[in-house]
């Protein structure tokens, strides 16, 4: 084969190639939704690599999307817990949950609509945000 003609499938291949390593290198994309109308500080974790590996723990505002990406188990879906807690000092309110088999562009909403416990970390760190 010359060269002028194996060109064009090298081109093809090269980009082939970082286009698949890329989508690797990215996981699954999630979106994270707080649905109620109180901010909330949020802890995603990524449950997939280990239950304290940490992807996003931010405050977000009530009703507001944050995408994230997740790792890729071995069947391609991502796996992960939450943890979510009122920034009131005033009525402190929190959260969790555990998701798997999250696909492609899986939604997850999260809210904090229930009593702390006393030794509940999340509303540690909430205080932490203030």
């Amino acid at each position: 084969m010359d060269s002028k003609r194996s060109f064009p499938w090298t081109l093809s291949a090269a980009a082939l190639l970082l286009w698949g390593s890329r989508a690797l290198a990215d996981g699954v994309p999630v979106t994270i939704t707080n649905d109620g109308t109180e901010d909330i500080v949020v802890t995603v974790y990524d449950t997939t690599v280990g239950p304290r590996a940490v992807i996003l723990s931010q405050r977000i505002n009530g009703f507001t999307t944050i995408p994230v990406y997740m790792s890729q188990d071995s069947t391609g879906l991502a796996n992960m817990a939450w943890t979510a807690v009122t920034v009131d000092p005033n009525h402190r309110l929190c959260g969790h949950a555990d998701r798997t088999g999250l696909g492609d562009s899986a939604a997850v909403t999260v809210h904090a609509d229930a009593e702390c416990g006393s030794s509940q970390a999340s509303a540690k760190a909430a205080s932490l945000e203030e």
